[in-house]
């Protein structure tokens, strides 16, 4: 129906294999980064503190053409590229995105993040770097994670631990890092004292233990923060699964590169669209909703002031009709 509503045929896939082939991936990149920084703005008029998530998903591409490219950069897991995403967990959409090798450290990327003043980063301990932290506590934001288990720190007070807690928070501390070499001629740049959690998980035999810069948040509210880091997590699988970036048009790096920066384009128009209509369906009804309305007339005979009630009306409508 949508060819027929553009005038427009059928176009093979080697065409646009092609066309992505020689088309460079920053006008696409730069849109997708154009729409994270609207999400943004919006995020910062409507609360103060941002709570956002970092991390990668990698990305397999194996096989004719792919080999060719991929495979000097492969790690033992995987043979592709890894997708950087910062992910704000109030609008439910990506605020940075970079790619990389697979065999390219996490923190590396994430040391090109903007930072930004009271906002909370959470990552796992794959982002694991002492001067980084620092970088983050000098922008004036804060951060969730992991430790290693190789981490050297001295315990220098405990703080009490609530009668409502006992049981799910073990120990509450502030800490401080015993090293200020940590070996070779590195420099350990945090010299400011850290709070330490630690967390029974009732699903596994050893406790969470969670490193800090936040003081004011509760030891259970840490926990939860940390716990959201899941919803990265279901963002990617999102990604993956319904705008369709299993399966490439291209197999150049090129062409692999504009495919995923589109899928990230169409994410953040329909959450763009799911905010500024208010609307209270999943992202998932909201892309359905789109499918299946794109190339129907504009509601155009209404006035000004009605239009968006209007809109949210047909949506629901349109929605249950999906349904």
């Amino acid at each position: 129906m949508h060819h027929d509503r553009l005038q427009t045929c059928p176009i093979h896939r080697s065409t646009l294999g092609d066309a992505n082939r020689d088309r460079s991936s920053a006008v696409f990149e730069e849109i997708a980064a154009w729409l994270m920084s609207k999400v943004s703005r919006k995020l910062r008029h409507d609360a103060k503190e941002l709570m956002c998530l970092l991390d990668s998903t990698s990305i397999t591409l194996k096989g004719r053409d792919f080999d060719s490219w991929t495979l000097n950069n492969r790690n033992r897991n995987t043979q592709g590229i890894k997708l950087h995403a910062l992910f704000g967990t109030a609008s439910q959409a990506p605020l940075w995105h970079d790619f990389s090798a697979p065999n390219v450290n996490d923190v590396t990327q994430a040391k090109q993040v903007p930072l930004q003043r009271d906002t909370l980063y959470v990552f796992d301990k794959g982002y694991c770097d002492y001067n980084w932290w620092a970088q983050i506590d000098a922008a004036g934001a804060r951060f969730v994670t992991r430790l290693k288990s190789n981490a050297s720190l001295v315990s220098e007070m405990d703080f009490a631990i609530s009668s409502e807690t006992e049981g799910i928070v073990l120990r509450d501390e502030v800490v401080s890092f015993k090293n200020k070499y940590p070996g070779g001629k590195r420099v350990n740049q945090y010299g400011k004292p850290l709070r330490r959690v630690t967390i029974i998980r009732p699903d596994k035999s050893t406790p969470l233990i969670l490193i800090t810069n936040d003081f004011e948040s509760s030891a259970l509210e840490i926990g939860q923060y940390y716990k959201e880091r899941w919803e990265i997590e279901l963002f990617f699988k999102w990604i993956k699964q319904h705008l369709k970036i299993k399966a490439f048009l291209g197999r150049t790096y090129n062409a692999v590169r504009i495919q995923v920066a589109t899928a990230l384009i169409a994410y953040l128009l329909v959450a763009l669209y799911k905010q500024t209509l208010r609307l209270e369906h999943t992202l998932w009804h909201c892309l359905g909703l789109i499918r299946a309305t794109l190339f129907e007339p504009p509601v155009i005979d209404l006035p000004v002031r009605t239009r968006p009630r209007r809109i949210r009306t047909l949506a629901s409508g349109q929605l249950e009709t999906l349904q």
